[in-house]
């Protein structure tokens, strides 16, 4: 096929923030009113910290913040615990099936860039921290926007979530595709660039449509050109921070990429 790529084989797509949801909106409220229900207030900068875990997992990294923990024992009179954080998540899977369809719209120009990979030889991946109930919200509403990957890998999956390489390594397989260094992971979290690292994968970060930049399309565009220049800088600077080879503003942007990486590789250039 004229223009296909020889050496890059597959890419492993994020959901949330990467595919789907710009902003990466529909978990965070979610976590929010969740930790209310128990009376214990969190902020929305605290619920983005660990996105792109497993949900419960989450739930547990944001129990251990010393400000959250504190506030937990002065409501409850104890710290944390492992059946606390139970109670949580049991909370929080029913609301977040509840509004993820409503944040399930494609981001702009990404359907189109994944057609155009898929055209020129590309298997098509993805992973997710939801779980298959949430994942069953959204993969409709994307379908019919023109987005469905070769595979889906979600939280439940493989015995554990991100930063571990199980769901990519899973996806791998379900792809059959192999070595991992013909492979791109693109994802909006610093924990998803830490799973495509941890599996040997090139990563791409995705700055300003998702969980960094934190804004939906339409806050994106109102914003004055200073402070979305300032707010892209912060997020480049904090996938790259992960460890991220490269970084766009979203996967509309990703051919151009994923050109240089099929070029590095016909060098012999390995991640």
């Amino acid at each position: 096929m004229e223009g296909s790529f020889a050496h890059v084989r597959a890419v492993v797509l994020d959901w949330a923030g990467t595919m789907v949801d710009h902003g990466s909106l529909a978990p965070m409220g979610v976590f929010v009113e969740a930790f209310a229900r128990f009376g214990v207030e969190i902020t929305i900068e605290e619920a983005r910290g660990p996105m792109g875990m497993a949900k419960r997992p989450h739930v547990a990294a944001l129990m251990a913040l010393p400000r959250i923990a504190e506030a937990w024992r002065e409501r409850h009179g104890r710290l944390p615990t492992e059946a606390d954080i139970d109670a949580v998540y049991e909370v929080f899977v029913p609301m977040n099936v509840e509004v993820a369809g409503r944040y399930a719209d494609v981001i702009p120009g990404a359907a189109e860039a994944v057609a155009e990979l898929r055209r020129r030889g590309l298997k098509i991946g993805s992973s997710t921290g939801y779980t298959r109930e949430i994942m069953a919200e959204v993969t409709p509403i994307a379908a019919a926007q023109g987005y469905v990957p070769d595979c889906i890998v979600c939280t439940g999956d493989t015995p554990d979530g991100r930063p571990t390489p199980f769901m990519l390594y899973k996806a791998f397989l379900e792809l059959a595709v192999w070595p991992a260094w013909g492979c791109v992971k693109v994802d909006d979290t610093e924990v998803g660039i830490a799973e495509g690292l941890n599996g040997g994968c090139w990563t791409m970060g995705v700055a300003v449509t998702g969980n960094v930049f934190g804004l939906s399309l339409a806050d994106t565009q109102a914003l004055a050109p200073a402070e979305f220049a300032a707010r892209r800088a912060a997020a480049v600077a904090r996938l790259e921070g992960a460890g991220a080879h490269y970084v766009v503003d979203g996967v509309a942007d990703i051919l151009p990429v994923v050109t240089a990486i099929e070029e590095r590789l016909a060098r012999g250039e390995r991640p």
